[in-house]
């Protein structure tokens, strides 16, 4: 990937420009484009193209998907803030987002959200208006500083900086394992899952040869590959066939909490990519998913929610944060299992309050 060598950002659209480096040199320009933005969908990047809004600097638009692109030169793409461009479908239909984060707390240096599912931490891929540090940047007229991120489709509690001093001193704590963190799930149980509590420490790594690009692989504790990962489970409750636990990483790897629950036997319900068939994340993401798709998924999201999470803020004493349990998972619990909202919460609460100790 290229290092980004311009951008401007406004709420109305987000325009960047990356470097034609020599080993793509001769690509398509379609091609390109997918190593730098890879979560854009090969049609929506299509229309893009179509409509002129991928330039090759020095030549007239628009061009074709196929032209090649050539060391030197550079690529410059433009996105609107059509309203559309960030919608998630779900059986044909818009998934609603939730227009107004909830505030868990605020002061000078910090704001700590509780985070909707879809609202991406900072600017990425299409993903460019529906985005926490956008949101606020907009409300304050300043720069907002992501302190850690969660995956877009998580949800739960987010921390943000509001100048540089704090963010640096906080992503520090993240950066040193020194944040203690919660998380809800809603899992499949598989045959020969292991028994709860357990704590996963299989190994962490990209597989750069996996489709989609990006997924993380588990390997053996014992193995040389990957980076080592940890993370702590606890079951809340299992009914039909599903569970519903606590996750606690102990490391800070991407997907990590996903990727360990997976490998010993739970995916996580509406994980398109760690399901055990990684088809059904390219079928979503191109708008192409089928009815068993929806059946497997479940709900248009993977259920992970960051419950709560304790660090030292201000530095010299501990603070801890907690977010209750979202909308579309709440729902969920009830419609297909006859659990209420306040019934989940009081079957995690003594836990969570025990990891905050």
């Amino acid at each position: 990937m290229s290092e980004i060598i311009e951008k401007s950002f406004t709420t109305e659209r987000y325009v960047v420009s990356y470097p034609v480096l020599t080993e793509h040199d001769n690509l398509r320009l379609d091609q390109f484009v997918m190593t730098q933005m890879p979560t854009l969908s090969r049609q929506f990047l299509k229309q893009k193209i179509e409509k002129g809004e991928v330039v090759i600097s020095g030549r007239m638009s628009p061009h074709k998907a196929s032209v090649k692109v050539h060391y030197g030169e550079r690529v410059t793409v433009t996105t609107h803030n059509d309203g559309m461009i960030e919608d998630e479908y779900w059986l044909g239909k818009v998934v609603p987002r939730d227009q107004d984060p909830v505030i868990v707390f605020e002061d000078a240096g910090l704001l700590v959200i509780n985070k909707p599912p879809f609202m991406i931490t900072h600017p990425a891929g299409k993903n460019l208006f529906y985005c926490a540090t956008v949101f606020y940047e907009t409300i304050y007229k300043h720069t907002m500083h992501s302190i850690h991120r969660l995956d877009r489709e998580t949800s739960g509690i987010l921390m943000l900086g509001k100048n540089p001093k704090v963010s640096q001193k906080v992503s520090a704590l993240f950066e040193q394992d020194d944040v203690k963190k919660c998380y809800f799930l809603i899992a499949h149980k598989q045959a020969g899952a292991l028994s709860f509590p357990f704590t996963a420490k299989q190994r962490l790594g990209r597989d750069e040869d996996a489709i989609p690009q990006g997924m993380i692989t588990a390997y053996p504790e014992t193995s040389d590959e990957g980076k080592d990962a940890e993370t702590h489970f606890e079951l809340v409750l299992e009914k039909d066939g599903f569970v519903l636990a606590l996750a606690f990483p102990l490391t800070g790897r991407q997907h990590q909490i996903r990727v360990h629950a997976a490998a010993n036997g739970y995916p996580l319900l509406g994980d398109k990519l760690y399901n055990g068939d990684s088809s059904v994340f390219m079928r979503f993401k191109d708008n192409t998913a089928t009815e068993s798709d929806h059946e497997i998924m479940q709900i248009p999201r993977q259920a992970l929610h960051a419950v709560a999470l304790k660090l030292s803020y201000p530095l010299e004493a501990k603070k801890h944060f907690i977010a209750p349990l979202p909308k579309d998972l709440s729902d969920w619990l009830e419609l297909k299992h006859g659990i209420s909202h306040a019934e989940v919460e009081k079957l995690i609460e003594q836990k969570v309050l025990a990891f905050l100790g």
